[in-house]
């Protein structure tokens, strides 16, 4: 129940006009199922817990991993794209990598759907000018509201 309202949240914030965003975070919980920082697949030792931030303009998806290393993909909020109805996708044009956090110029996208009972993931894709690649899978259980009607 709390992943769900966490995520309904996380939904609502991302879909607010930009001027009306204030500084937020979410720390959701959940099952990181990959996690690739400079073209290095650390998805053993990934953390089951991702960050969002909503600060201004801009939205970031935050992985750990086990050793202190951490990956932000990170992009402006008001250019968020729905690639089906239920579907939005967030372009990414900056990753923050590794204990340093020296920003990165890169393109791609976060994928998340709309929270539903089940399996809701969110995947981050992005790649660097020199082909650095970064990827990030996030997985939480959505459940349903206590009383809300079965599908």
């Amino acid at each position: 129940m709390i992943n769900n309202l966490r995520l309904a949240l996380l939904c609502t914030l991302l879909s607010l006009p930009s001027a009306a965003h204030a500084q937020a975070a979410l720390r959701l919980e959940g099952s990181c199922e990959k996690l690739v920082i400079d073209g290095q697949d650390l998805s053993q030792s990934c953390s089951n817990v991702l960050m969002n931030a909503v600060s201004r303009n801009r939205t970031s998806f935050d992985f750990t991993a086990a050793d202190g290393r951490t990956l932000s993909f990170s992009g402006n909020g008001a250019q968020q794209e729905a690639t089906e109805e239920t579907d939005p996708l967030q372009p990414i044009n900056l990753v923050i990598a590794g204990k340093d956090g020296t920003p990165t110029l890169a393109i791609g996208a976060c994928r998340f759907s709309a929270p539903e009972p089940g399996r809701t993931a969110i995947t981050c894709e992005a790649t660097a000018a020199d082909g650095r690649a970064f990827a990030g899978t996030f997985v939480t259980a959505a459940k349903a509201a206590p009383g809300a009607p079965g599908r």
